[in-house]
């Protein structure tokens, strides 16, 4: 049984996940639950230097959200049961007094069976940006890494590069990402009678989000997740990495809003608020918002 949560305690946690990249690094390690995952695993999914890295697990292990355990050469950090179960416990409380079998661990429990059994139907998304280079690149790669087998991602540009941007190549390669098969194609590609029938289109770039889809197979739902064009960030070296380092964490939070969505039982007019709230999610650009309001 959960040891029920002190009002004080629970202010104690919730100051800890009060930063934004405590509170990804928590909400991630939650889904990896009870197993955890290795520090360096951490920071590469969620794009964060060590040192910063550190930082953050060292401040939610201290209020003990976190513990960690070695293995071999690996630290691994996993999210307490008890404490995070606790903290779950005490925000539902009111809401779910009459319905217990959807709170807690309980309900914990549910969310990484339901996240760790890939479907045979996977949700068939097509992330859309003009040049197909550098955000849907990103977008393709961390939805087919999160998605774990209940999304297939792919991305193509209604005027396609030549081939994607170096920095998004250079960045999924340094987090551990296979690179070799990303290119920068065209949407017609998907038009054929032997493409893949597509369930979601998201643009993720406002200039893409104005043109006129095309009718790709499946009647897909569209929905516009708009991000600044990293690309277009002048400057020093770093200043250009870190525009593309940010990209790729909106990016991340927007598909782990997805991938913790039951999206397999929702509704069309269930998923599209959903859709066109994740697309309000920090980073977003004016269009964005203007679109989902």
């Amino acid at each position: 049984m959960t040891t029920r949560l002190e009002a004080a305690r629970a202010v104690e946690l919730l100051g800890a996940l009060a930063q934004p990249t405590r509170l990804e690094i928590f909400r991630l390690l939650m889904r990896y639950r009870p197993h955890g995952l290795a520090a360096g695993d951490i920071g590469r999914l969620l794009a964060v230097q060590h040192n910063t890295l550190s930082t953050h697990l060292a401040a939610l292990e201290q209020v003990g959200l976190l513990a960690s355990r070695r293995e071999g050469r690996h630290i691994i950090f996993a999210a307490v049961p008890d404490r995070a179960d606790a903290l779950l416990g005490f925000l539902s409380e009111a809401c779910c007094t009459e319905r217990p079998s959807v709170c807690g661990s309980e309900a914990a429990s549910y969310l990484s069976r339901r996240e760790a059994e890939p479907t045979e139907n996977p949700l068939r998304v097509l992330i859309v940006c003009t040049g197909n280079s550098a955000r849907s690149i990103m977008a393709e790669a961390v939805m087919n890494r999160e998605g774990l087998g209940r999304i297939r991602a792919y991305s193509a540009g209604s005027r396609p590069h030549e081939e994607p941007h170096p920095q998004a190549l250079r960045l999924l390669a340094d987090l551990g990402y296979e690179t070799t098969d990303f290119r920068s194609k065209s949407w017609d590609e998907f038009l054929g009678a032997d493409a893949p029938p597509i369930d979601l289109v998201v643009t993720v770039c406002d200039s893409a989000a104005e043109e006129e889809c095309p009718s790709f197979p499946g009647a897909p739902l569209r929905v516009h997740w708009g991000l600044d064009d990293p690309a277009q960030i002048g400057g020093p070296a770093e200043a250009q990495r870190a525009a593309f380092r940010q990209s790729y964490r909106d990016l991340t939070a927007r598909v782990t809003a997805l991938v913790n969505l039951p999206f397999e039982t929702m509704t069309l007019a269930e998923l599209a608020p959903a859709l066109e709230s994740i697309g309000r999610m920090d980073g977003a650009t004016p269009k964005s918002l203007v679109q989902a309001a």
